[in-house]
Parts: C-alpha cells; structure tokens; sequence
C-alpha cells in the first residue's frame, strides 16, 4: 500500500523535519500552477518520472521554469535513451499518479528502483515546494531538509545543473 499524506507528514516528523502545508486546487502541469508561485515565495517543483531504454528508472526534481532538452538529457545523465514512466509503473514504484508525481513520492520507493537526479537551481531556494503525494496542496521544506529526506528514504541524490535553456521545454507537475 502507498504511503499516505499523514504517513508522510508523521514520517518528516519523525525526522525532525519542520514543512508548512497550503491546500489549493488541483494543478497538473507548471502553466497551472503559476498563480500558486506569486503567493507561495521559493522554489517550485516539476517532476519528470522517467524510465531509460535499459528499464532504469529516474526522478527528476527540477525547478519548475527549467527548460530540459529531452532529446539530450540522456547523455548529461549517463543513461540509455530516456521516455516518460508508464502511469501504472509510476504507481508501481512511487505510489502516486500522473499529476502528483513529486520528490516525497520517493517514500514508497522502497526497493529503490529509481534514481534521483535534483536541479542545483532549486537547491539555491532556502523554501522548496513539493506536492505531499496529491496535487490539491504544497508543502514547503527547507533544501536541506529535501535532501535529508530523500537520504532518509535510502535515495542519494545527484545534484546537477538541468536547465538546458533550449528546444523542448516540459511542463509536467
């Protein structure tokens, strides 16, 4: 079974991990949820959940204006050539669906299957926002307190330069 929004909540809890949470309207893609990024000062996730031509599977946690140039991003990350993770495999491995994908997903990753690759722009925000395993809120944590989590969860992060500021721009929450 998936972990839940209180799960989660107890386990950063547990941690010693301090988030504030603001409810909202579902927002599936960045355009949606630009009205949430005026109000809610830091940084702003997108989240790519990728799966490589060798069945490695990948979370990206990038700044929600990055630009990733897909047709390349094969290469900066050493892997097989990359497409989006199928809904049911997305659910299979992070437990939540298209549209709540988000770096507390890593949870339920617990036979880390999945790689984690973090945007080195949005570690430069000192409040990061992420989805608690839903789309309808946002809950900040500090960029040390991301990574302590993901950490704490068994997932070493690579922390990389992802903005391309090229070609294809993906707009996934």
């Amino acid at each position: 079974m998936p972990t839940t929004r209180a799960q989660l909540f107890s386990y950063l809890e547990k941690l010693g991990i301090e988030t504030t949470t603001v409810e909202h309207e579902a927002v599936f893609t960045v355009a949606e949820s630009e009205k949430l990024h005026h109000t809610l000062a830091g940084g702003h996730t997108k989240n790519l959940f990728l799966k490589d031509a060798k069945g490695r599977l990948y979370l990206v946690v990038a700044e929600c204006h990055a630009e990733i140039d897909m047709k390349r991003f094969h290469k900066l990350i050493g892997s097989a050539r990359l497409s989006f993770g199928k809904p049911e495999l997305l659910q299979e491995t992070l437990g939540v669906s298209p549209g709540s994908v988000t770096a507390f997903s890593l949870v339920n990753d617990r036979n880390n299957r999945v790689d984690v690759i973090v945007d080195e722009q949005l570690m430069s925000f000192d409040k990061i926002y992420c989805h608690p395993l839903i789309n309808t809120a946002s809950t900040a944590i500090s960029a040390d307190d991301l990574l302590k989590f993901m950490r704490a969860t068994g997932h070493d992060p690579r922390i990389m330069q992802l903005d391309a500021g090229v070609t294809e721009s993906i707009s996934t929450v």
